[in-house]
């Protein structure tokens, strides 16, 4: 198969590789080319440092998780809490799809814990839309794409909603090979187990994504796994790309939970 450019695209650096590390892991080892980018730099994820030391010390976990991947890394540079789906940011946004000329966009939950997850979601989604419009500008160079990318999203954050309420996927990628390489590429993110414990109170978010992983992957009888929904919204394309570029380890999700 042709190689394929896929662009992971959420809100801070660390979202990706805890919700679809594994996935893009595979991608990779199948010869594909990955991008992963992020909405914000992460400035708020420090009970510590400054907001713009912050940043910078994200922004260097975020490149070498990227590049345990052989991916690059790049950022909208918007600042965490103020991620909104407005004409200037989906103008930035569109700027970075012209860039990167995905043919593959995997991007968060329509409906997530918190505000930037969603409004993430609905940039890119729209992004996705709007990047081919040749009437549509945006800073750079980079011409219009030649078609709407395939669109997907990844899983909320612990595969519920703001209530709690399951979210089911439309198929489940199992990651039970790489989930080493998967808890090797959060580990990157040093920094958020101090966020995480100040802020959060919680002190365990590699073993917190491992189990979130290992009940996806009971659902459809795999050790580990990774939930995914293609969007289905008008004009997208709705052809099974990135299920076609994970032939062997793509289990439709067929329980639907009251």
């Amino acid at each position: 198969m042709t190689p394929m450019r896929i662009l992971a695209f959420h809100a801070h650096p660390d979202d990706a590789e805890i919700l679809a590390g594994g996935t893009l892991a595979l991608l990779a080892a199948r010869g594909h080319e990955l991008v992963i980018a992020t909405m914000t730099y992460g400035d708020c994820g420090s009970a510590h440092m400054s907001s713009q030391e912050t940043a910078e010390v994200r922004r260097r976990e975020a490149e070498q998780a990227a590049a345990l991947l052989g991916a690059s890394y790049r950022s909208a540079g918007f600042q965490d809490l103020a991620v909104y789906n407005n004409d200037p940011s989906r103008r930035r946004v569109t700027a970075i799809l012209r860039e990167v000329r995905p043919d593959i966009v995997i991007t968060a939950s329509p409906v997530d814990y918190m505000c930037d997850h969603e409004a993430a979601s609905a940039l890119v989604r729209d992004c996705c839309f709007g990047a081919p419009a040749p009437n549509y500008a945006a800073e750079g160079a980079a011409p219009p794409l030649p078609s709407i990318p395939h669109l997907y999203f990844m899983q909320p954050l612990g595969n519920v909603d703001r209530e709690g309420l399951f979210v089911a996927p439309d198929f489940v990628v199992d990651v039970s090979s790489v989930m080493e390489t998967k808890r090797a590429l959060a580990a990157c993110h040093k920094s958020q187990r101090d966020w995480l414990r100040a802020h959060h109170g919680m002190d365990e978010y590699l073993d917190m994504m491992e189990r979130w992983s290992r009940r996806l992957g009971e659902e459809v009888g795999c050790g580990f796994g990774e939930g995914f929904r293609r969007y289905k919204g008008h004009p997208y394309p709705q052809t099974p790309l990135l299920e076609g570029l994970l032939e062997g380890l793509v289990l439709p999700y067929l329980t639907r939970r009251a």
